[in-house]
């Protein structure tokens, strides 16, 4: 995940995976413009969040919380090793 310090769906988007238990890399870009402009060629996606699954562009805090509703999310929940 891309994200910035002052952004409110970043801050919703890192809240959902920690509630789910899914680990995740936060690569902070607040005043790394290089940064966001490739991630903005790469993706098409201006604003923050932006989030990759498995090395592939889902979106941002919109399309991460439109996946959790369908529950898609559950499959990357990390698994619990057995006792």
């Amino acid at each position: 995940m891309y994200s910035t310090t002052y952004c409110g769906f970043c801050f919703m988007a890192k809240r959902l995976l920690r509630a789910r238990g899914i680990p995740f890399d936060d690569v902070d870009v607040t005043g790394d413009r290089e940064t966001r402009a490739r991630i903005v060629a790469e993706t098409g996606h201006r604003t923050v969040p932006v989030i990759f699954i498995d090395d592939r562009f889902i979106g941002g805090s919109d399309e991460l919380h439109d996946l959790d509703r369908a529950g898609d999310l559950e499959v990357l929940r990390p698994e619990t090793p057995s006792p």
